[in-house]
C-alpha cells in the first residue's frame, strides 16, 4: 500500500516492547494502519460521593483503555520473492506480537531453578514494557488485556499468510508504574502533551459561546 509520490510520508503506528533492564527496542510497526481505534476514559474518583467537597476530588488520572485491530498480509512479501514469507508466512510477525503476554523463557528457566533449590520465595515473572505509538501526539506505556487472532488464508504449509488481530490496551499511567520504571516518565510526558494540545484546541472565551461580555463566576 503505497503513498503518493511528493506526498508526506506516512507514519505507522507501533508497539514498541523493552526487556527491562536491556534497553533494546523491539519495534512492531503496524503493516496497515488501522482505520479506527477506539478509546474509553473512567475517572478515578474519591469514593467520597455526597461528601461536601469531595465531588471533585479525584484519586488519580483516569483509567484509559484502547481497542485496535491490525491486519497482516503476506501477499506482497510473497509476490516479491520473500524467502521468509515463502517459508513462514506471517508467524514471525504473529510470534513478535504474541511474545509481548510472555515471560521470557530466560526468566522461567531461572525461576525454576530457584524452585528447584528450595528458594521460598520467587519473584513474580515481568512482562515487558509495551509503548503504544500512534502519532507523535500519543506515546504511552500499556498492558495488553486482550488478544484474539483470525487466521483468514494459508499457503500450501499451512502458514497463515493473512490474519486480522484484535487488541485490547490498559494505559498505564504514573499510579501503575514505579518511580524506577520509564514507563513512569513516558505517561507523564503523555500527560503534560495533553495539556499542551489542550490549550490549543480551547475556544477563545465565553463570547465565542455565549455572546458578548459573560462572566459566570
Amino acid at each position: 500500500m503505497g503513498t503518493l509520490s511528493g506526498g508526506p510520508r506516512l507514519l505507522h503506528g507501533a508497539l514498541v516492547a523493552f526487556r527491562l533492564p536491556d534497553p533494546t527496542p523491539k519495534v512492531i510497526a503496524f503493516q496497515f494502519n488501522p482505520t479506527t481505534l477506539q478509546r474509553s476514559l473512567t475517572a478515578k474518583t474519591t469514593g467520597s460521593e455526597g461528601a461536601p467537597g469531595e465531588a471533585l476530588r479525584l484519586s488519580g488520572p483516569p483509567e484509559e483503555k484502547i481497542k485496535v485491530d491490525i491486519a497482516l498480509d503476506a501477499v506482497d512479501q510473497l509476490e516479491a520473492g520473500s524467502k521468509t514469507a515463502a517459508e513462514s508466512g506471517i508467524h514471525p510477525q504473529l510470534a513478535l506480537l504474541e511474545l509481548l503476554l510472555y515471560p521470557s523463557t530466560a526468566t522461567v528457566i531461572a525461576n525454576t531453578a530457584l524452585l528447584f533449590v528450595g528458594t521460598i520465595e520467587v519473584v513474580p515473572m515481568e512482562a515487558p514494557l509495551i509503548l503504544f505509538i500512534w502519532g507523535k501526539n500519543r506515546i504511552a506505556p500499556v498492558r495488553i488485556t486482550s488478544f484474539s487472532v483470525s487466521e483468514e488464508e494459508y499457503d500450501a504449509n499451512l502458514n497463515p499468510i493473512r490474519a486480522n488481530i484484535s487488541l485490547e490496551l490498559q494505559v498505564l499511567s504514573y499510579d501503575d508504574l514505579s518511580r524506577l520504571n520509564p514507563g513512569h516518565y513516558v505517561f507523564m510526558a503523555h500527560h503534560m502533551n495533553k495539556e499542551v494540545l489542550s490549550r490549543v484546541g480551547q475556544a477563545r472565551g465565553l463570547d465565542a459561546v455565549l455572546g458578548g461580555d459573560v462572566s459566570l463566576l
